[in-house]
């Protein structure tokens, strides 16, 4: 598994979009997930499902994720956790 070593972010405010921040914690801490979504109620599981399987294929053990949704469609939520992990590292 790779660390992260800085925050890192990615997406936009606009509609069907994510913004995704990604910061590192500690060793052992897990992959914590804070969600802000008008459809959490509804689609909040499966939002933080792709968000942690991402950082898994990613090779992330150890995160601090906060997502600030606005309807984004699973391969956008992906997408831009790949770039908020790949500028974390940079």
């Amino acid at each position: 598994m790779s660390t992260i070593s800085k925050p890192g972010q990615a997406g936009t405010l606009e509609s069907s979009d994510i913004i995704i921040t990604v910061a590192p914690a500690p060793p052992g801490a897990d992959i914590v997930i804070e969600l802000v979504s008008p459809v959490a109620k509804q689609y909040g599981k499966q939002i933080k499902q792709a968000i942690k399987e991402e950082l898994t294929e990613l090779g992330v053990a150890d995160a601090a994720v906060q997502a600030n949704d606005k309807g984004a469609l699973d391969c956008t939520v992906k997408a831009r956790v790949k770039t908020a992990v790949e500028r974390s590292r940079a």
